[in-house]
């Protein structure tokens, strides 16, 4: 009956990448839409295109498919894309992170995106009942520049769903940035936009505290690195800052050796506040539903926890009262007749 559950839960997605967010379809037809590129235009080709060695080599493909994206119609294409598959997925409401800078920097005028997402917000909406909302992530390797951009077009051309600024990318290489990002986050929350930054993947407890304390999280992007530190884990328990959990994305960049080392009991044995999420699905051979299902089948979740699961995902969500109580009612109705 597990199978059966998963299948029918409604579900909330809190992290997940508008450029990693695109399936196969979709990136094929961004490639033959662009020829002349480095991603392959042959489906077989571009599924071993997604083999990965470690993070580095994760983001020098993620930047391949995202120079894939060079018109508003292309940014507009990958939101609709992941609306359709959420759809599928039974999948009610979605947290999508977009990196503007990267789109800034092909060429895109930042009122060009905003439109894009705009519209494509709409149209998810109307042709497949997907309610989606923004972050806007600042690639932390790119530094001070890309902060001061992101915040800019944050603040001056938001999309009309932008809920929240994120950091993202390679987490070793953020420490020389450690103001501009503190600045940048600073006027954001400022500006009543919310602090949901990445921590604690690539990186120990320092970077989570950094993003706490430093950033105001309001909830850890990935944070599985927190069990290192007891008083971290404590603070985490106390305050229940949601985790962004991403199990099969953290095996596919070599964050842990195989599925089942994932922390993921362990964080909820340590009464954490934990949500699955996909995070770059296509790329990583998951989705949303599989990574419930790996919750099930690898980690023994039964169909009361999982249930759970889907509870955190809408509670961590910054959706509407309303919106969060029908998929609440949902979800609660569909436990019940599983009971």
């Amino acid at each position: 009956m597990t199978n059966e559950f998963i299948e029918a839960l409604p579900k909330v997605e809190l992290h997940v990448h508008l450029v990693g967010s695109a399936s196969v379809r979709t990136v094929l037809e961004l490639a033959r839409r662009h020829p002349a590129t480095r991603v392959p235009v042959v489906e077989e080709e571009l599924r071993a295109f997604y083999t990965f060695r470690d993070f580095p080599h994760f983001s020098e493909v993620y930047q391949q498919v995202n120079a894939l994206v060079r018109e508003p119609e292309d940014v507009a294409t990958l939101v609709t894309g992941l609306a359709r598959d959420l759809a599928a997925q039974r999948g009610r409401y979605v947290e999508l992170q977009v990196t503007p800078y990267s789109h800034l920097q092909a060429g895109l005028p930042a009122r060009a995106v905003t439109e894009a997402l705009d519209l494509a917000a709409r149209q998810a909406a109307a042709d497949h009942g997907v309610r989606v909302a923004y972050i806007f992530d600042i690639p932390g390797q790119l530094g001070a520049e890309a902060a001061r951009v992101t915040l800019d077009h944050a603040l001056n051309e938001p999309p009309e769903a932008l809920i929240g600024l994120g950091l993202a990318g390679i987490e070793q290489r953020r420490p020389p940035y450690r103001d501009a990002f503190r600045d940048a986050f600073r006027a954001a929350r400022t500006a009543g936009l919310h602090s949901l930054p990445h921590g604690g993947e690539m990186t120990g407890p320092e970077t989570i505290w950094e993003i706490v304390e430093g950033l105001g999280a309001e909830r850890i992007g990935h944070g599985i690195n927190c069990l290192e530190d007891p008083r971290l884990v404590a603070h985490l328990r106390e305050t229940q800052l949601p985790l962004e959990v991403c199990p099969t994305s953290n095996v596919c960049t070599g964050q842990v050796p195989d599925i089942a080392s994932h922390p993921l009991p362990r964080l909820l044995k340590e009464g954490l506040f934990v949500t699955l999420n996909s995070d770059d699905p296509p790329m990583f051979g998951t989705t949303l539903t599989g990574e419930y299902r790996v919750a099930a089948e690898v980690f023994g979740l039964d169909d009361a926890a999982l249930a759970g699961l889907a509870r955190n995902a809408v509670h961590a969500s910054f959706l509407d009262p309303v919106g969060k109580q029908a998929i609440l009612t949902e979800i609660d109705d569909l436990a019940g007749s599983h009971a």
